[in-house]
């Protein structure tokens, strides 16, 4: 398992897919969190994390959408399924690098926060309400990520894993916010437990939702489960 990860982190680093990424969510968090806090003269950071939710939606794919569909395009999938490691360790693995690559790459923008420590006066960010919104962050790319694990073995195309795992991350984004254009009760309510924005909700009031939490890894597992489903019965068919 170690072996397939040190692969993948340095596959990051030795192909222009890891730069792409940094540079695509550094330029894209900067640009949100200048309007969204420098701009509009506030320290509070909750508005930026919630539009970077959205941004997520075409940042993560971005890092999951080889993960599988290159090894098939290029045909070393087999060394993969023939080799000695187990498949729940393979998807692991693969899992565990773009995880690393996309919390290394949050973590440098945090950054972003020193001048608002720095300029902004007596309104000093609240720290609490900041570090429950990074760690909400995490979970949701956490769940992003296996998404995008996901759907990235189901084809052999790197452009069709990237675009099929926008539309999905875009309903777990967006569901419950047609929740005001529906009237029946039901409907409502699956779209709004679907929802990772629902959810992300009472992190920007500084409150660790457990039962937030708890979704997100559930989520992240499903997903995880079912690459491992599909590797399995295409190692054993």
């Amino acid at each position: 398992m170690f072996a397939i990860y040190k692969k993948e982190m340095r596959s990051y680093f030795t192909t222009p897919l890891g730069y792409a990424f940094l540079a695509v969510f550094l330029a894209v968090s900067g640009f949100i969190f200048a309007i969204s806090t420098l701009q509009s003269q506030t320290a509070d950071v909750s508005g930026y994390f919630q539009i970077m939710i959205f941004g997520y939606i075409v940042i993560v794919p971005l890092l999951t959408m080889r993960s599988f569909s290159e090894e098939r395009r290029t045909r070393t999938e087999q060394l993969l399924l023939t080799s000695p490691v187990s498949i729940t360790s393979m998807i692991m693995a693969k899992f565990l690098a773009a995880f690393s690559m996309f919390a290394g790459t949050v973590l440098i923008s945090c950054l972003y926060y020193l001048p608002l420590f720095l300029y902004s006066g007596d309104t000093l960010p609240n720290v609490g309400k900041a570090f429950g919104c990074l760690i909400a962050m995490l979970l949701i790319g956490m769940c992003f990520i296996a998404v995008g694990i996901f759907v990235s073995t189901l084809t052999e195309s790197v452009v069709t894993a990237c675009v099929g795992t926008m539309a999905i991350l875009l309903v777990f984004a967006a569901a419950g916010m047609f929740n005001s254009l529906i009237d029946a009760y039901i409907i409502r309510a699956v779209l709004n437990w679907i929802s990772v924005y629902a959810r992300y909700i009472n992190f920007t009031y500084g409150i660790f939702d457990i039962a937030a939490t708890v979704y997100y890894l559930s989520i992240t597992a499903v997903f995880l489960f079912l690459s491992v489903r599909i590797y399995e019965r295409r190692r054993y068919a």
